[in-house]
């Protein structure tokens, strides 16, 4: 089998040097032998061998093109579709495992979000933006989005790929500045950031301004989570609101930086709302 991609394109990838993973990760329309093929390229550098599995349960054999753990294998294309595959992965120490491409899904964001987000009219984009829980037919996961339209680069990095940035390059959404990526198989719970290369060439890393819960200072990673798993417990209040004319009720605002207002005294220093809400009220 010989590669599909070129030597250039392969450096450009491993160098950084790449907007957009989707002609370098994922599955490829290819010509192979005078026939179309589909290409299915991963990087995955704690993996020793790799296959390309469909919905059959056939496996076609990846070779890895570079030492640093990217990989390609040629399937038929009539024979698996572009996200009825999984991939296969044999570690280092030879366990294996079957997971999903992220690569093989479509974006999220549609081309109307996408529109009404640069106009400044989205007024539901925070539940595209930031990390949200997504599922495609049978495959849940979590769908990552952010702002960041003078970035070269954007990874997202966490616990779940060892804060390696090469591993989940996100898609550049063109003229929105919008980047975005679904990982499948992404569970509540985990720690992630932002890798960003900038203008520059600086990285630094960003917590999602988006985030649902992020960590206590002075840690500052955000987590995932989804608000359909907490139980709201305000039904008496919202069925008052309903009596209510706010437009003509008087109404009193207070702003208070809670997190430097007060604190207490164990290790973390820092107080819960309901603990917080009696002090300010008295």
């Amino acid at each position: 089998m010989r590669p599909t991609l070129t030597l250039d394109s392969l450096s450009t990838f491993l160098d950084g040097k790449f907007i957009d993973p989707a002609g370098l990760l994922g599955p490829q329309v290819v010509e192979q032998d005078g026939r179309r093929a589909l290409a299915v390229r991963v990087f995955l550098p704690q993996g020793r061998r790799a296959w390309v599995v469909d919905e059959a349960h056939r496996a076609w054999p990846m070779r890895r093109l570079h030492p640093a753990g990217y990989f390609e294998g040629l399937c038929p294309l009539s024979e698996t579709s572009s996200v009825n595959y999984r991939i296969e992965l044999a570690d280092r120490s030879g366990r294996r495992q079957l997971m999903h491409d992220p690569y093989a899904f479509e974006p999220w964001l549609t081309d109307f979000d996408l529109y009404l987000f640069g106009q400044g009219t989205h007024w539901r984009i925070y539940e595209k933006m930031g990390a949200r829980r997504r599922q495609i037919d049978d495959v849940a996961g979590f769908n990552f989005a952010v702002w960041a339209p003078n970035a070269r680069r954007v990874s997202v990095v966490g616990d779940f790929n060892g804060w390696d940035e090469r591993i989940h390059p996100m898609r550049h959404r063109g003229d929105s500045g919008i980047w975005e990526i679904f990982l499948p198989g992404l569970d509540v719970g985990q720690r992630y950031k932002f890798r960003i290369t900038t203008c520059t060439g600086e990285v630094v890393d960003k917590a999602d301004p988006f985030a649902l819960t992020s960590e206590l200072p002075p840690c500052t990673a955000s987590i995932t989570a989804e608000l359909e798993r907490y139980c709201w417990q305000d039904e008496a209040w919202m069925a008052e609101r309903t009596e209510r004319s706010f437009l003509h009720a008087p109404m009193s605002i207070y702003e208070v930086h809670l997190g430097s207002w007060q604190r207490d005294q164990s290790p973390y220093g820092w107080m819960n709302y309901r603990v917080l809400a009696h002090r300010l009220v008295e």
